[in-house]
């Protein structure tokens, strides 16, 4: 079952999308520069470069360049030169869907989506990118072209916060439609984020991998720690957000919790398998987590990887 709450988001305005933003610029916009030290291609490293030439290592170059297997073969150092595409389009495939508005605490998993968005779509548009969006309800609501500049930015933001699903129960998420549809929609290779829970009924894997063939593909996990590990509450209603099927449980049982925690680890491993099938990253939101702090994670990790994956030796060895 879905722990979630069945209210409908709220009907935002054209300030509070302005608020959000003001407040993203300000917090984690601002930390994300100091950490990442103005590179915010950090995040997205190894989108649009390729390989031109090697060339011998000369004064100055970046020691983290250079092509060990090729100076182990040539025997003089040579680094690598890349031709970079310097203007990405990002795609956002957001999953507005009922499971989203869950949050234990102060805040919701839609909440979390909305500061995704805005922080992603303002750190890549302020350097001349274009971001644009497909948001899933109880199917494809909203295509939004990929487009440039702060206003497009809060228009994003917007959409993303007042679009849901409809009041009617029936229709579990189907992930798979989301997929198949950006593949026909995003005809430019891109850098897509899928923002989701990914509670979500089966086989979704194969068209997200199907994506991934064309694009650089991020999964961005929206998760809430009740939904791995239920707390004792007592008596509860759990309800399905999606279907309204409801269940009434004692969570003061200690089997019943075991067997919940249980068959969330089988749901953690069968998505994390998936992903990796797919061939996605994947960032984990939690909503009692630092959003800055999640993203400079991230970006270092995808850093450490790509230096080890072309033969680079990370800056920490080299000291």
């Amino acid at each position: 079952m879905k722990l979630v709450h069945s209210a409908a988001p709220p009907a935002p305005t054209a300030q509070a999308a302005e608020n959000v933003l003001r407040r993203i610029e300000w917090t984690v916009l601002r930390r994300l520069d100091g950490a990442l030290q103005g590179d915010y291609r950090m995040l997205i490293r190894g989108f649009g470069i390729d390989l031109a030439d090697l060339r011998e290592y000369q004064h100055g170059d970046d020691a983290r360049t250079i092509d060990w297997n090729a100076t182990a073969r040539l025997g003089v150092p040579h680094v690598r030169q890349h031709n970079e595409d310097r203007e990405v389009t990002a795609w956002f495939l957001v999953d507005l869907s009922g499971s989203v508005n869950f949050g234990s605490g102060r805040i919701t998993k839609r909440a979390l989506a909305v500061d995704f968005v805005a922080v992603i779509a303002r750190l890549l548009t302020r350097h001349g990118n274009r971001s644009g969006a497909l948001l899933y309800t109880d199917g494809i609501d909203t295509v939004l072209p990929a487009r440039g500049g702060r206003r497009h930015v809060l228009h994003l933001i917007d959409r993303v916060a007042r679009t849901g699903p409809a009041s009617g129960r029936g229709k579990p998420t189907q992930l798979g439609e989301l997929f198949d549809r950006a593949a026909q929609v995003i005809k430019r290779r891109s850098l897509v984020f899928v923002v989701s829970d990914f509670i979500s009924e089966p086989g979704w894997a194969r068209a997200l991998a199907f994506l991934g063939q064309r694009h650089e593909v991020i999964a961005v996990r929206l998760r809430d720690a009740v939904e791995t590990a239920l707390p004792d509450l007592g008596m509860v209603i759990m309800e399905d957000a999606e279907t309204g099927q409801q269940l009434f449980v004692d969570t003061h049982d200690a089997g019943f919790r075991r067997s919940f925690a249980s068959l969330a680890a089988r749901r953690e491993t069968a998505l994390r398998e998936a992903l990796a099938k797919a061939g996605a990253d994947c960032i984990e939101l939690s909503t009692g987590d630092d959003l800055a702090d999640t993203l400079v994670r991230f970006a270092r990790l995808r850093k450490r990887r790509a230096q080890l994956a072309s033969g680079g030796v990370p800056a920490a060895l080299m000291k």
